[in-house]
């Protein structure tokens, strides 16, 4: 029996305009009304995801941030915060390549390491309440997200490579969309977010089903019984799902979810 449904927001769960869908709504409440729960485990942060589902907000979990904040029933289960120390070798490694533009988010704010216009607005990197910063924020701002702006339209791989070569020790480095590099630390991901749900809950990985379409993804739908994959989703994440779904335009993971509600 499932009793877990995690999803992925951007190009997953979310439509082509990046909505919710409203269908959403009702089968989140009505699946957990049968003992279902479900999380959105996301690179955004917890206040977004909350505004993304309103109606529902408190009857679901959140993995935020690639995994760096954990809730549960509205109890935070864990956070995550990046080293100063890391974010300043970031930083450092950055200015050597004229294409790598640092960003830093704490709960509420964005840092811009660089001029806005150097910045490529994708999916769900809005910048919200952007502060245009000359070094990184000191200590004692806790920064919960972390992503490089890459302005090439070469292949990204190339400088996922290189940050991972430089900084592979401290960071890790997932590309998101065609201009965009997510950044945890070395050990945090959306899977580790996961296990604290089902450790949570007392819930088995064959109990679960998750959805995604991209490398920041990966971890999540390995670490998962069931990983289903978008019809959309990149070449790479294909090769490991169970099921490819109907791409987030055909809203293929509220398909999945009213085939479950209806096994019930």
């Amino acid at each position: 029996m499932i009793k877990l449904i995690a999803s992925d927001m951007d190009g997953t769960l979310l439509d082509e305009h990046s909505q919710v869908p409203e269908e959403t709504f009702e089968l989140i409440h009505e699946l957990r009304q049968h003992g279902v729960m479900f999380a959105a485990s996301s690179g955004r942060r917890y206040e977004t995801l909350r505004w993304f589902f309103g109606p529902v907000r408190d009857e679901m979990d959140y993995v935020c941030s690639i995994g760096s904040e954990v809730y549960a029933e509205g109890r935070m289960l864990d956070r995550e915060v990046f080293s100063y120390q890391a974010l300043v070798q970031l930083f450092h490694t950055c200015q050597e390549f004229d294409c790598l533009h640092m960003v830093e988010y704490d709960d509420k704010n964005t840092y811009l390491l660089d001029d806005l216009s150097t910045y490529v607005r994708e999916l769900d990197k809005d910048l919200p309440n952007a502060q245009r910063v000359n070094d990184p924020v000191p200590p004692d701002v806790n920064i919960v997200k972390a992503a490089v702006c890459y302005d090439r339209p070469s292949d990204i791989m190339d400088m996922v490579y290189v940050l991972e070569r430089e900084l592979g020790d401290r960071l890790q480095f997932m590309p998101s969309g065609n201009r965009w590099i997510d950044v945890t630390p070395v050990g945090v991901s959306k899977a580790t977010g996961m296990e604290m749900l089902l450790q949570y809950y007392g819930i088995h990985r064959d109990e679960v089903i998750a959805f995604g379409d991209s490398m920041n993804d990966y971890a999540m739908l390995r670490y998962v019984g069931h990983p289903y994959v978008m019809d959309n989703a990149r070449y790479a994440v294909k090769q490991i799902a169970e099921r490819v779904v109907p791409s987030n335009d055909k809203h293929g993971v509220q398909q999945v979810m009213r085939e479950v509600l209806e096994s019930l």
